[in-house]
């Protein structure tokens, strides 16, 4: 019992639900017991290895769990899609797994197939839910499983890898949209010119989006139909493990996003009515449809379900060497309501029994899962409820995330940004909201994701600076509107990134400010890829204000990096004044100065930090990155003795601090 109330030890407002953390922890440890018995829940996990299709020394054999089943035929391009004889399924005695074992020339690497499903009343094609290559044909919009047994599989070079997590940042990305092009982009052409912008830029992690196959492109991969299968949109299987190999070659880790949130309601390309049997893999009556998403939700009680779920969190991780996963929609998962309409005001509303019992047990599975297979994977949750105990330990009563998403400084800067005028920044409001946090559990910050650029919402660079981006963004030609943007994109992400407790995320082309929403093609549109696509034509343009943002963020993220474990360092404040608009902080030997005052600069503005001399390692000012220069950064500043704050071995750093500005200080080793 002592050992799973540390969280209770770190944060004793959770004293009263100690009997409700408990028993969730218990559950866990029961349920592990009764899925692996004496063995491990990677022994436990590997469904992928046994169902789905397989090359063996005799043949092929293929195998598939469908109880509600009375019939099962594999029909392809190798038998002219006919339900022969030859092909038929055989049901594994006293289970509801099914099987056929097929001689080598049965079938070949490239043909397509589907099931013929047969079922009390019914039948219909299925892609078998195991199927690990689906490709769409171009003419006709069908799905179906494609045989992968390529001659010469991919071989990685790099055998093993360990992410840089100190600290850890990461580019959001998504393979389809990467490129300039009005297409969908592929895994090569990702791999060949993305990736190396990328490692210029300093991140040291990639999340990918829309890796697990989806029907519908604009769903952004969150609609998945086949949980195994790497999105043949982008390229193949191989080609996405060379993708992964190179980024361990340039020392960057790559975590996708998975979904076991939610599956698509498809029911040919899905799970939706695998075998006559709408609840196979969800919850039924009610609980079976999300009410928002117009999706199924998986049945985490079911020991089937968990089965499947684990597997693919395995197969990720060792099939393709993927480094970890940000696990969607959690909010979803954890609670009955999923989240809507609930308000989360204190901590009685995530004890009161609204939570899905069966769901917390499968992430945690997961979670204990992936750190076995992997001790070094990262796993990230997406919550924006605030879930105490989500990303702790899960001996100390955690469900053992490594981070969870800081959700709430997305959105307080969006709220600012529409809501109060600049001279109503608050410095004391702004620095509690990038620094509240459990401080048992790390957190991944960001200004925004692919969720701010999508269509519908707007970007930070344009709710700052709107339809003036399209007439003054070109270098002297930029108006007041676009100067406070380009002034405020800067501090809102040096603010973000320099107070983090875990990890920073980016979304691809926000760094340098892409203009415009993300829009995929669809009906609305004329299906276009106007604005599914990133435009690294604006960024790499000289004579345009885009390169600014680039520059300062690839500088941002290169100061930052080089503290090792920055991330772990106390973010100690020096000074506020919300009259004046001014914040100032330190973490290690770093001083973070920001003026957020739109009209009035400071002269000889005194701060008490430790004694010393201080160089100027960042100004968001600097004409380099699209700022006025008004300082001179090549000056190195000197403390002034107080004898008042001589015991305390501080003195005044005095600075001379530009209006709508940030600098950060490095204090320099006596």
């Amino acid at each position: 019992m002592d050992k799973v109330l540390n969280i209770i030890k770190n944060d004793p407002w959770l004293e009263p639900y100690a009997d409700a953390i408990n028993g969730r922890h218990q559950h866990v440890v029961e349920k592990e017991k009764e899925l692996v018995g004496k063995k491990t829940l990677s022994d436990f996990a590997t469904g992928h290895m046994y169902f789905g299709l397989h090359r063996t020394d005799k043949g092929w054999t293929f195998r598939e769990w469908a109880p509600n089943a009375t019939e099962i035929y594999l029909v392809g391009d190798f038998n002219d899609w006919q339900e022969k004889p030859a092909f038929r399924m055989k049901r594994v005695r006293k289970t509801g797994n099914w099987e056929i074992n097929l001689p080598e020339k049965a079938m070949k690497h490239g043909d397509l197939y589907k099931l013929k499903v047969y079922w009390e009343g019914g039948c219909g094609e299925r892609i078998p839910a195991w199927a690990t290559r689906v490709v769409q044909d171009e003419q006709t919009k069908i799905f179906s499983a494609q045989v992968w047994n390529p001659e010469k599989p991919y071989k990685f070079k790099k055998k093993t890898f360990t992410p840089n997590v100190a600290p850890l940042m990461i580019y959001e990305c998504h393979i389809g949209m990467g490129q300039d092009a009005e297409k969908v982009g592929t895994y090569n052409e990702f791999r060949e010119n993305v990736l190396p912008r990328i490692a210029k830029d300093g991140y040291n992690c990639i999340q990918i989006m829309a890796i697990q196959e989806h029907p519908y492109y604009g769903s952004f991969g969150y609609h998945v139909s086949s949980f195994f299968a790497p999105s043949s949109r982008f390229g193949t299987p191989e080609e996405l493990k060379q993708l992964i190999d190179t980024a361990h070659q340039m020392n960057i880790a790559v975590i996708m996003d998975i979904v076991h949130s939610h599956a698509v309601k498809n029911e040919v390309e899905g799970l939706g009515n695998f075998a006559g049997d709408p609840c196979q893999y969800f919850y039924q009556g009610g609980r079976r449809e999300h009410p928002a998403w117009d999706s199924l939700c998986f049945d985490y009680g079911k020991n089937e379900v968990i089965h499947f779920l684990l597997s693919n969190c395995k197969y990720w991780l060792e099939e393709f060497h993927f480094d970890g996963f940000r696990f969607d929609g959690v909010t979803s998962m954890l609670y009955y309501s999923h989240g809507l309409g609930e308000a989360f005001c204190n901590y009685g509303d995530y004890f009161n029994g609204h939570q899905d019992d069966n769901a917390i047990c499968y992430l945690t599975l997961a979670n204990r899962l992936i750190h076995e297979v992997n001790p070094k994977a990262i796993t990230i949750a997406e919550e924006v409820s605030g879930m105490p105990g989500l990303a702790a330990p899960f001996e100390d009563g955690g469900y053992g995330f490594d981070y969870r998403m800081a959700m709430n400084i997305p959105d307080y800067w969006i709220k600012i940004i529409k809501e109060r005028r600049d001279e109503d920044w608050k410095p004391s409001s702004l620095f509690w909201e990038v620094t509240n946090r459990r401080k048992d559990e790390k957190t991944i910050s960001y200004c925004e994701s692919h969720d701010q650029a999508l269509v519908g919402d707007k970007t930070i660079i344009f709710r700052l600076i709107d339809a003036d981006m399209y007439w003054h963004f070109k270098i002297g030609d930029e108006n007041g509107v676009v100067e406070r943007g380009i002034a405020l994109h800067k501090m809102i992400r040096l603010l973000t990134a320099s107070t983090i407790n875990g990890g920073y995320l980016n979304f691809m082309g926000n760094e340098f400010g892409h203009p415009e929403w993300i829009d995929f093609p669809r009906e609305g549109n004329g299906w276009s890829y106007k604005y599914a696509r990133r435009q690294w034509n604006l960024v790499d343009n000289p004579d345009l204000c885009y390169h600014y943002l680039g520059d300062f963020d690839e500088a941002m993220v290169k100061l930052i990096r080089s503290v090792k474990n920055i991330q772990k360092s106390d973010v100690i404040e020096v000074w506020h004044n919300d009259g004046d608009q001014i914040l100032a902080y330190r973490r290690k030997d770093l001083v973070f100065v920001f003026n957020f005052n739109p009209t009035r600069s400071f002269a000889d503005y005194g701060f008490l930090v430790p004694r010393g001399a201080y160089d100027v390692v960042l100004n968001t000012d600097n004409k380099q990155f699209g700022g006025f220069g008004f300082s001179d950064d090549s000056l190195r500043h000197f403390t002034c003795a107080d004898p008042l704050y001589a015991k305390d071995k501080k003195e005044w750093l005095k600075l001379y601090v530009p209006a709508r500005s940030a600098v950060v200080l490095k204090r320099v080793k006596d």
